[in-house]
């Protein structure tokens, strides 16, 4: 019997609820030695609740807007035994936002065509309140339409062309930040132009509310040349994608535009912009058997992308030009039948062929300068040799090292790097590898790992003219602000795990991961350390022949200690998920079953003052995030080849997010437009399905 796991809560970060797991597939729960070839589901849904109950748990399947739905899926499959072709369709959630679509004819050995539509629509959990009290609700939604088709030229040697055209419509939620009054000696917004309503008087700063509008097309095409032999298996070919957007330049649309101190208007400040762009890569990759234990691998791609349109009201034919080779080999071998080796080696080169141009001008006490684009041209190379031995009493034990070092190119310009203490041209990092397996017995298997990473760099380059290389001595500040990702890292980790099934009946799977960053640069301030803790166990119990339990438990925690100017922080994101679910047949054509789901997400803030004293004004709130999901299913088999299903789906969702609202209170704009959300969520969905096999 297939055992199907069905959760119904995710992490705050996605908020997102697939009805899929509970209604799109039910005859996939039916066991595959008496499934026959071809079904059909169809039933309806329904859900509780108005749009707000509905805007985290039904924002990725239409059900926030429309409280009902059809439940529609098929899976065709069609062989003819005399001319060997094999018809394919399949369906999923036809009658939802979510819904897919594919087909495919293949005549075996022959050659095949097929086809695909996909589509998904996307609501936002939040609601826009303008300034009059309206409300809004964003939407984007995706379309895509699939075709592909192959050849065999020879029984070895295939041909393959995929295309794929995808449509995204709609809009999404976003800001401008503006400055108001006289920043430095530049010129900044400060407000509304003459005869409109007074804003942002007396402050230094704002953000406006300016849903990004979308409009565009991405064309991606794959064609590729396969042959396979007894020794070499090869293939090469072109990929190809291309984006293009209807949406040119958008403003925040407050009438009468944005103006600088002066009275004259100020457009820059008042609009965003999207640009086009395109990405062609060139690529062969192959696997060569030596011997039956001996193998290479190896892959060669050569790729071109590049942006066009305008940027900051300077119209340009093209923004960014940049060209990426790859080069890979690998070796995997087996000496003696206890040893076996890996080994393999990666190069990239990235070069940034972008010309430059002034991007912003900018008029202030000094007169007229201008910013221009950095170039990012970079090259890693990377390598991997590994070591696996079968030791006597069922040992297995694993050695591996890891290398990899970046080298990237000085900028030309300190323009866009202002804020910045250092860059650094070069880092290195190895990480060593060590894991030891064993079947502890029929029963009991169990494994633990270590790694330890260390990465290094050249000496940090000072900002100045030139951007000369200096030691940590001379450009060390106290609240300096160096890259992370630049900087001397060293990265530990420890997983241990075990598989224990001390009956047929039951199979229990533990787990436990630990992992620490520990940074240095030439500073007291930023990022000093984190660490990740993931703890975890899932059991599965067959009671009976006619009964099974499922469950699990997992929590996870994440801890960043950063330094600020002045004042310390401890962010803590811990997570706590479990579920325990049954499956059973009380009698003859019944089955029933239901799961329970539960998580808690929350992210602490613990704030200190560098010297000590207490913090004005104590820390930053919680967030937290909890999720309370009851599916239950009853299904029932009318004759051999159809039954009736009904699941009923209880799902209960509360978010405390200060960064939108804050006892009552919601994200207000400077315009005077709000985004609220309602902090708790409760819904139930109902579902009939029938199913319906064909021989």
């Amino acid at each position: 019997m297939k055992t199907v796991h069905k959760q119904f809560v995710q992490r705050p970060t996605v908020l997102a609820l697939s009805l899929l797991a509970a209604f799109g597939s039910a005859y996939a729960e039916v066991e595959d030695l008496v499934r026959p070839d071809s079904s059909v589901s169809v039933g309806v849904i329904s859900a509780s609740g108005n749009q707000k109950d509905r805007a985290i748990l039904g924002q990725y399947d239409g059900l926030r807007q429309d409280s009902a739905g059809v439940l529609l899926d098929l899976d065709i499959n069609k062989r003819d035994d005399d001319t060997g072709t094999w018809t394919q369709v399949q369906g999923r959630n036809l009658g939802l936002d979510n819904r897919e679509l594919k087909a495919s004819y293949v005549q075996q050995g022959v050659w095949y065509v097929s086809g695909s539509y996909d589509a998904i629509t996307h609501d936002d959990p939040r609601t826009l309140v303008s300034g009059t009290g309206a409300e809004q609700n964003l939407r984007t939604k995706r379309e895509a339409f699939g075709l592909a088709t192959g050849q065999w030229i020879t029984p070895r040697v295939l041909f393959e062309l995929d295309f794929k055209n995808e449509q995204k419509t709609g809009a999404r939620l976003n800001g401008l930040g503006i400055a108001c009054g006289v920043y430095s000696s530049e010129y900044n917004v400060c407000g509304l132009a003459a005869g409109t309503a007074a804003m942002l008087a007396g402050t230094t700063g704002g953000m406006l509310l300016v849903p990004e509008p979308i409009d565009a097309t991405t064309n991606q095409i794959d064609a590729r040349l396969s042959y396979s032999g007894e020794k070499l298996k090869l293939h090469g070919g072109y990929y190809g994608s291309f984006y293009s957007t209807n949406v040119g330049y958008f403003s925040s649309g407050v009438t009468g535009g944005l103006v600088n101190p002066d009275g004259t208007p100020n457009a820059s400040a008042n609009l965003l912009s999207q640009l086009n762009n395109q990405a062609h890569q060139f690529y062969v990759d192959g696997i060569y058997a030596f011997t039956p234990s001996t193998r290479a691998n190896f892959k060669l791609a050569m790729g071109l992308w590049h942006e066009v349109g305008a940027l900051g009201g300077y119209t340009r034919a093209q923004r960014q030009r940049c060209t990426d080779a790859l080069a890979q080999v690998g070796l995997s071998l087996r000496p003696m039948p206890k040893l076996s080796l890996t080994a393999n080696v990666r190069y990239e080169d990235k070069e940034d062929g972008t010309p430059q141009y002034v991007y912003s001008v900018v008029t202030n006490a000094s007169g007229a300068g201008s910013y221009k684009n950095i170039l990012h041209s970079s090259n890693k190379l990377g390598g991997k040799l590994e070591a696996s031995y079968l030791f006597p009493h069922n040992y297995q034990g694993t050695l591996g090292v890891d290398y990899q070092e970046v080298h990237r190119d000085r900028p030309v310009s300190t323009a866009l790097v202002d804020g910045l203490s250092g860059l650094r041209e070069d880092t290195k990092e190895t990480t060593y590898r060590a894991e030891v397996r064993r079947g502890m017995s029929e029963t009991l298997n169990a494994s633990v790992g270590y790694s330890h990473a260390k990465r290094e760099g050249s000496s940090w380059l000072s900002l100045g003219a030139g951007f000369p290389a200096v030691a940590d001595s001379v450009i060390y500040a106290a609240n300096g602000a160096f890259p992370f990702t630049l900087q001397d890292r060293t990265r530990d980790k420890i997983r241990l795990a075990a598989d224990w099934s001390p009956s047929e009946s039951l199979s229990v799977q533990f787990n436990l991961e630990n992992g620490k960053d520990s940074y240095r640069a030439p500073t007291l301030a930023g990022l000093k350390d984190s660490d990740v803790q993931s703890y975890g166990v899932d059991a599965a119990w067959k009671l009976s022949e006619k009964w099974k339990i499922t469950g699990y438990w997992n929590q996870g925690k994440q801890t960043q200690n950063v330094s600020h100017a002045g004042y310390l922080a401890e962010l803590n994101n811990t997570t706590n998920s479990l579920a325990l679910g049954f499956v059973g047949t009380p009698a003859a054509n019944y089955e029933v079953g239901a799961n329970l789901s539960y998580l808690k997400d929350n992210m602490q803030y613990q704030q200190s003052l560098s010297s000590g004293l207490p913090l004005v004004g104590g820390a930053l709130p919680d967030v937290n995030y909890r999720a309370t999901g009851l599916n239950l299913f009853a299904k029932r088999t009318l004759e051999k080849n159809a039954s009736v299903r009904v699941d009923l789906v209880h799902q209960r969702a509360e978010l405390d997010d200060w960064a939108w609202g804050y006892n009552g209170v919601p994200f207000t704009y400077s315009d005077n437009a709000s985004v609220t959300q309602q902090p708790r969520q409760s819904v139930t969905y109902l579902g009939v399905t029938y199913v319906y096999w064909m021989k």
